[in-house]
């Protein structure tokens, strides 16, 4: 009986191990993808209540004509997958405004044929993420008129513990810009990503010669 247990045990153990999420590691092309990603400045650029190149995230100098505090997730988004040699809905091909949701539908209907694909969950974006994977958290608004949020998962060493709590670390433009924050506080003001209504994850793999 007692080799029985110890048997279970030892079987619980080693079941444990392979079960490990790898998001507890971070590749060495994760770690490169973060530091090419970091040289972006999106802390300093892509600011709200600006009007932006999106490709730089500098001011353009041209003035607002439409209300409201315009932010930059999608063209920071945009910017970002060109830097690494990856294609995601942009201008010119559609314009800045509701680019988000634009975004969304795009990766839905075309992104397959560019190479993304979905993912299932958090846990999984993160793990992508830190293999060196471009990954985007996409939410879409249920509103046409309303805009939706877009962000890159950031590559991070997280438990799964942290990613059920706060989820994966993304690196965003928005109403708050930051190279490292958590989902559900960069997706703030869009409490029901949070709650798992309309948000989604698609990745693309990023090849050798496609990295700058």
């Amino acid at each position: 009986m007692k080799n029985l247990l110890l048997a279970a045990a030892l079987l619980a153990a080693v079941s444990g191990a392979v079960a490990e999420p790898l998001t507890a590691t971070v590749s060495v092309k994760g770690q490169s993808l973060a530091a090419e990603l970091d040289t972006m400045g999106v802390e300093t650029k892509w600011i709200a209540g600006e009007r932006v190149d999106w490709r730089t995230g500098l001011p353009n100098g041209k003035p607002l004509t439409r209300p409201g505090r315009h932010t930059h997730c999608s063209a920071f988004v945009a910017a970002a997958a060109e830097k690494v040699g990856v294609y995601i809905l942009r201008p010119p091909e559609h314009s800045a405004v509701l680019l988000a949701n634009a975004q969304n539908a795009w990766l839905r209907e075309d992104g397959a044929a560019k190479g993304w694909r979905e993912l299932p969950n958090a846990e999984a974006a993160q793990a992508a993420a830190n293999e060196g994977e471009l990954v985007v958290a996409s939410y879409l608004s249920r509103y046409s008129d309303t805009p939706g949020h877009i962000a890159i998962v950031r590559p991070a060493a997280r438990s799964a513990e942290e990613i059920a709590a706060d989820g994966p670390l993304v690196i965003q433009a928005g109403t708050v810009n930051s190279a490292a924050i958590s989902l559900r506080a960069g997706f703030a003001g869009h409490p029901r990503a949070w709650r798992g209504q309309g948000l989604s994850y698609f990745a693309h793999e990023i090849g050798p010669s496609e990295k700058s």
